[in-house]
């Protein structure tokens, strides 16, 4: 992924994979609470819908995201 092109594509996919560790991680997108798609559905639109009233609100009182972490192997690189 040496061109820009390639660079934005990643960027785009790590803003997409960081929301979805943040459902699973803070909550439990990975087990459905209820049986059946309506119902599943419904819980994931619920918790997506949380996920972004906790971002906004972090937004509107100015809380700086965390910094990106970097891998041992780019640490010694540098």
């Amino acid at each position: 992924m040496s061109s820009e092109e390639g660079r934005a594509e990643y960027r785009r996919r790590a803003g997409i994979e960081g929301s979805l560790s943040r459902g699973v991680r803070q909550c439990g997108l990975r087990h459905a609470r209820y049986r059946g798609l309506t119902k599943t559905h419904l819980q994931h639109v619920a918790t997506a819908a949380g996920i972004n009233a906790l971002r906004a609100i972090r937004c509107l009182n100015a809380v700086p995201l965390a910094p990106t972490r970097r891998s041992r192997f780019s640490r010694l690189r540098a």
